[in-house]
């Protein structure tokens, strides 16, 4: 069993996922060109609905000039930023901001590939990776992401972890272009695009982290698994004071 395989299992097993643990391809031409030939190719959806299927059990491609939505194809470089959303004022027509100047400084300090930098992506089951992807992406609930923001800070020794994000591009830029970019896990609460277009729940969120961190994160969470994870959720210390309560 390969290591993306084995740890697609535990990460469900440890943490609860009742998700795939997604593995996440930008550099599709540092690949042999059979790699992805099993993947369906999707035409006019967003990015955050390619993780969807994905993390359904599905294997999906989209070229850059098929992506739907105009903020992510600006992110992956695929085409330049619409000038209503450079300006900001197409987030005033969505009423997720109320000035237009709030919105573009929100575009203008979006993480970003270069122009032409990859010409599509590629996302499928961890378990189901053709070869070693560049980001892996997991949704799921708070809790359960926590442990592996835990174990991220065991393998940090300690480091305090911080989240970047604008409460816009939560998959694209949050989960994928931070993590692939800075080489470091990135959460965030999830934002409006993502929540509207696919079937995240309000009560999940999602983070990112490259693939090259996968071994020692599993480690770590192994390790949390021993003692930590199932003493949380156990919940002792709640039910001593529910037991106080009534005994009053």
């Amino acid at each position: 069993m390969s290591l993306m395989n084995h740890a697609a299992d535990r990460l469900k097993e440890i943490i609860g996922l009742e998700t795939e643990p997604i593995a996440v391809f930008l550099g599709l031409s540092n690949q042999p060109s059979s790699t992805f030939d099993s993947f369906r190719s999707v035409a006019g959806q967003r990015y955050c609905q390619l993780l969807m299927q994905a993390r359904r059990g599905e294997s999906v491609r989209l070229v850059g000039d098929e992506l739907a939505c105009p903020a992510a194809a600006a992110a992956f470089g695929f085409r330049p930023l619409p000038e209503a959303l450079a300006t900001g004022k197409g987030l005033v027509g969505f009423g997720i901001v109320a000035e237009a100047e709030t919105g573009r400084r929100m575009f203008e300090a979006m993480p970003r590939l270069q122009t032409g930098a990859i010409t599509e992506v590629a996302a499928c089951p961890l378990s189901l990776a053709p070869a070693t992807p560049d980001v892996i992406v997991i949704e799921g609930t708070p809790e359960q992401l926590m442990w592996l923001l835990l174990a991220d800070l065991n393998t940090a020794h300690g480091q305090r972890r911080q989240g970047n994000t604008a409460v816009l591009q939560a998959t694209c830029v949050d989960a994928t272009l931070i993590p692939f970019l800075g080489r470091r896990m990135n959460f965030t609460l999830g934002c409006y695009g993502c929540r509207e277009a696919t079937d995240l729940a309000p009560t999940e969120t999602v983070l990112g982290f490259p693939a090259s961190d996968l071994e020692p994160l599993m480690v770590a969470l192994e390790n949390l698994n021993l003692k930590a994870v199932g003493r949380s959720r156990a919940k002792a210390t709640l039910h001593h004071l529910n037991g106080k309560k009534e005994q009053a």
